[in-house]
C-alpha cells in the first residue's frame, strides 16, 4: 500500500517540485497539495493522508498554528519543511514541541545532486514518519520537576546520550530529570548545520544544565550538557583527569554526521565503567554498535522502549544485538541513569 502524501506550502514552485520527488517513487502517492491551511483541512478530511508535509510559512494561517490544531483534534504524521535561518530553526523547534515528527530544510533549486540528495532524505523521513507513534496534543500541563541535586560523584563520571527522529522533545525530557551538579551529558542528536544551537539555547533555558554546542578541545565540566553541531562528528577523549571534547568533519557514518556511534565508541574507550548511556527514539541503526561497546567496556546502557518511542529503529537494532542492559520507557529514564550513577559509587579513573 503506497504512502498517502498530503503536501502543504504556499509556494507553487516548492510544492510542484515535492510532488515530482513523491510522483517518481510508486511507494508514494500524493492524494493532494495545498496553498494554506484551510485548503489543507479540507484534503485530510476528504483524502486521509498518512502523512504530511508543511510549511511554516503560510497566509491565513501559519503552520505552527495549524499544526497545533491538527495536533489536538486529528493527530497525523508530519514532516515539516523549514527555512535553514535563525527564524526557521527556532519555529521547528516548536513544531517538534507540537508533535510533529521530523523536518527537513527548503530545497536548494537547480542544484542537481544535491536536489538527489535531497529527495531521498525527504522520501526517507516521510517513510518514517508514516510509521511513526504519533500522540494527540495534550493541554499544557505542570513543569516538569527536575532531580535534587545529590552529592558530586567525582569529575570520572559521564552521561552519554544519542537520538535521532522524535529525539529532540526526548532528549529535553531526559535533561529536565537531571539535577543541577549531574556529571557532564555528551549528545549526538541527528540534526543539520543551523539547528543545532538553537537547539542547545532552548534546552538551556529549559532545564537546570548548562547547555551549549560542543567546542573542540573544551573541558567537558559537571553540570553541563554538550550537544553535537550539526554537520561535526562529536567524540570524547582524556587530558589528564579530564574530559576533553574533540570536533571533527570526517566522513559520514551510517550516512550520519555527526553520528552516534562515534560518540558512543569514544565513550567507551576513554570513559567505560563510568559512562551511563541512553540511545533514544530514531530511524535506522546509528549508535546500536557504540552502545554495545559502552556495555562490554563496563558502562550501563539503556534503550528508550518502543511505547514511548516516535520511532524505534535505533533502540532496536541495539536491543538486538545486546547492547542495552535496560530497556526502559522515557518518563523514567532520567531517573535510571541517576540510580546507576549513584549506586556505582565514586567511580573510577580510566
Amino acid at each position: 500500500m503506497a504512502i498517502k502524501v498530503l503536501i502543504v506550502d504556499d509556494s507553487a514552485l516548492i510544492r510542484e517540485l515535492l510532488k515530482q520527488i513523491f510522483a517518481s517513487d510508486r511507494e508514494f502517492v500524493v492524494v493532494g497539495v495545498a496553498p494554506d491551511a484551510y485548503v489543507a483541512r479540507e484534503l485530510i478530511i476528504a483524502e486521509a493522508p498518512d502523512v504530511i508535509t508543511l510549511d511554516v510559512e503560510m497566509p491565513r494561517m501559519d503552520g505552527l498554528t495549524f499544526l497545533e490544531k491538527l495536533m489536538k483534534a486529528r493527530p497525523t504524521p508530519v514532516v515539516m519543511v523549514s527555512s535553514l535561518t535563525a527564524e526557521g530553526a527556532d519555529a521547528t523547534l516548536r513544531a517538534l514541541e507540537l508533535g510533529a515528527v521530523d523536518f527537513v530544510t527548503k530545497p536548494a533549486i537547480g542544484i542537481r545532486d544535491g536536489m538527489l540528495a535531497y529527495a531521498e532524505e525527504l522520501k526517507e523521513k516521510v517513510r518514517a514518519a508514516a510509521s511513526s507513534h504519533v500522540r494527540r496534543l495534550k493541554p499544557h500541563g505542570s513543569p516538569v520537576t527536575a532531580s535534587k541535586p545529590y552529592p558530586l560523584l567525582g569529575t570520572e563520571k559521564l552521561i552519554a546520550i544519542g537520538a535521532s527522529t522524535g529525539g529532540t522533545e526526548a532528549i529535553k525530557e531526559v535533561l529536565l530529570g537531571l539535577p543541577a551538579n549531574s556529571p557532564a551529558v555528551v549528545i549526538t542528536q541527528h540534526m543539520p548545520a543551523g539547528f543545532t544551537r538553537s537547539y542547545a539555547e532552548r534546552l538551556n533555558r529549559l532545564t537546570l544544565l548548562t547547555v551549549a554546542e560542543a567546542q573542540d578541545g573544551q573541558r567537558l565540566l559537571p553540570g553541563h550538557a554538550y550537544i553535537a553541531p550539526g554537520d561535526y562528528h562529536f567524540e570524547i577523549t582524556r587530558s589528564g583527569a579530564d574530559y576533553v571534547a574533540r570536533l571533527h568533519q570526517q566522513e559520514p557514518v551510517n550516512r550520519h554526521r555527526p553520528a552516534v556511534d562515534l560518540l558512543f565508541e569514544s565513550v567507551a574507550q576513554w570513559a567505560g565503567a563510568n559512562a551511563v548511556a541512553a540511545l533514544l527514539t530514531g530511524m535506522g541503526k546509528d549508535g546500536a554498535v557504540g552502545l554495545k561497546q559502552i556495555r562490554d567496556a563496563g558502562g550501563y546502557t539503556i534503550a528508550q522502549d518502543e511505547a514511548s518511542c516516535v520511532v524505534f529503529g535505533m533502540p532496536r537494532e541495539a536491543i538486538a544485538i545486546g547492547g542495552a542492559i535496560a530497556t526502559v520507557p522515557l518518563e523514567e529514564i532520567a531517573a535510571n541513569l541517576l540510580h546507576e550513577l549513584k549506586s556505582r559509587g565514586a567511580g573510577n579513573r580510566v
